[in-house]
């Protein structure tokens, strides 16, 4: 899946294909801002528009509401848009949201091909990362995410992005609150797509314990920093381990990954 690009040429597109096709991929720029490119964030980008770490979501932007790349935007299209035209029953989630772009894609694509039943479920403490908690969860050891301003982004500032897109709908659900507290509880009964974003162990752990198992048969896990944050690819090789899980590890962009359950 994530091999493709946009604006694959196909000669057997109906009317309303292309403009569905149009409109996603538009989102899709927009939600990145590769349309005007603003300078990142981060301490190692250089405060600078670099289209190259844009694509590869190696940059923290200072405009745009998705940090996480075209490869990785591409490969949520795919994944979303499989699910649809397979009828794999079941909900989006996102753990971890930052200013919502991910979601705000999630939703689009909802809406582009007419899904009123599905909900996207927004998961997020929205005041960042925690302290890590490094005697139950070691590998979180010197974690340093809750010290970046950047990553604490208010509900109230995401449902603005939801509503600048005019997606700010009943089919958005907001789950407020570290993962541990509102996770095991959420009112959610299955997933045709969980995406953890999560970045360190104990985030990651939460999801996967606390929503795998809602996952439907040809749904997707797809995890956001499994090629970034060595504690992200441990909590899945973990539970991976754990649960006997030998569905294949694709590789989106060396940073994230997918598989689909079996």
């Amino acid at each position: 899946m994530s091999t493709l690009i946009l604006n694959t040429k196909e000669t057997n597109k109906t009317a309303n294909q292309e403009i569905r096709d149009l409109y996603l991929d538009l989102m899709h720029r927009c939600l990145l801002n590769l349309i005007y490119g603003d300078p990142g964030q981060d301490p190692w980008s250089g405060q600078t528009y670099n289209p190259q770490l844009r694509l590869y979501g190696r940059d923290w932007p200072s405009v745009a509401h998705t940090m996480i790349g075209h490869h990785r935007m591409l490969n949520l299209r795919l994944v979303m848009e499989y699910v649809i035209e397979n009828n794999i029953p079941g909900d989006f989630i996102e753990t971890g949201v930052w200013r919502g772009g991910a979601c705000i894609y999630a939703r689009a694509i909802l809406k582009a091909f007419g899904d009123t039943q599905r909900k996207v479920w927004v998961a997020d403490s929205f005041e960042g990362l925690p302290k890590p908690d490094e005697s139950n969860y070691p590998a979180d050891k010197g974690d340093k995410h809750h010290t970046y301003e950047q990553l604490c982004i208010s509900l109230d500032e995401v449902k603005n992005n939801f509503a600048l897109y005019d997606l700010l709908d009943d089919q958005v659900q907001f789950l407020k609150g570290w993962f541990k507290d509102t996770l095991p509880t959420a009112p959610i009964d299955q997933l045709a797509v969980l995406r953890l974003d999560g970045d360190m162990y104990e985030s990651t752990m939460d999801g996967l314990n606390n929503l795998y198992h809602k996952v439907s048969p040809g749904g997707f896990v797809i995890v956001d920093d499994y090629g970034a944050v060595p504690a992200c690819a441990k909590a899945v090789n973990d539970f991976r381990e754990q649960e006997g899980i030998t569905d294949p590890i694709v590789n989106i962009d060396n940073i994230g990954v997918y598989w689909q359950k079996t």
